[in-house]
C-alpha cells in the first residue's frame, strides 16, 4: 500500500450552501483521512492522505466517499495536476530561477505548457518525466502516478462538460 497526498475540490449543489454542514457526515463516510476546507459557501475542498494500492484507487474511492454524502456535488478539480513554475520548484526542492533557467536553456526539449503567457501552466504529469530523466532531481514515482491519474480525471470531467464523446476524439486525432 502506498500513501497518496491529493486534493479534491467540489462545487456544492447550491451556491449558498454552507459546507460546514457536511463535515461530520464526510468523516463518517470514510473521509477521516482528509483535512476538509470549508472556507467559502458553495465550495468544498478535501486534502487527503489516503493509503491504496494505486493512485486511481485512492482518488476514485475518495470521490465516491464524498459523493455518498453529497451526491449532487460536482468535482471541480483533482490536484495535483495543473502547476506553474513555483509549484514545480517546490515539488523538486529547487528555486523558481532554476526552473526558469532550464526552460530557457533547454527551450526545444523542455515540456510544452498547456498555457503560456505571463504565467506558464503545465500538467504535472507532463513535466515530471522530464525532470526524472535529468538525474539531478528526485521525482517520487507515486507523485508521478498520482499526477497522471488526476490529469485523466480532470480531462474526463472537462470532456463530459463539453459533451465530447469518444467518437469526437477519434475525429480529432491527427
Amino acid at each position: 500500500m502506498t500513501e497518496y497526498d491529493f486534493t479534491l475540490k467540489f462545487i456544492l449543489p447550491n451556491p449558498d450552501m454552507n459546507p460546514e454542514q457536511f463535515v461530520e457526515a464526510l468523516y463518517e463516510a470514510g473521509c477521516d483521512d482528509a483535512i476538509i476546507g470549508t472556507g467559502k459557501n458553495g465550495y468544498l475542498a478535501l486534502n487527503f492522505i489516503r493509503e491504496a494500492t494505486s493512485a486511481y484507487e485512492a482518488v476514485a474511492s475518495a470521490i465516491t466517499d464524498v459523493k455518498s454524502v453529497i451526491s449532487e456535488a460536482k468535482l471541480l478539480e483533482a490536484a495535483p495536476d495543473f502547476v506553474g513554475v513555483t509549484d514545480v520548484a517546490a515539488l523538486l526542492g529547487c528555486s523558481r530561477q532554476n526552473i526558469r533557467k532550464l526552460m530557457v536553456k533547454h527551450n526545444t526539449s523542455f515540456p510544452q505548457p498547456i498555457h503560456q503567457g505571463s504565467i506558464v501552466i503545465w500538467h504535472l504529469a507532463n513535466i515530471l518525466p522530464y525532470f526524472k530523466t535529468m538525474g539531478n532531481y528526485k521525482v517520487d514515482n507515486s507523485l508521478l502516478e498520482l499526477s497522471k491519474t488526476n490529469m485523466q480525471i480532470n480531462l474526463a470531467r472537462e470532456m463530459r462538460e463539453l459533451g465530447i464523446t469518444s467518437q469526437h476524439i477519434e475525429n480529432f486525432v491527427v
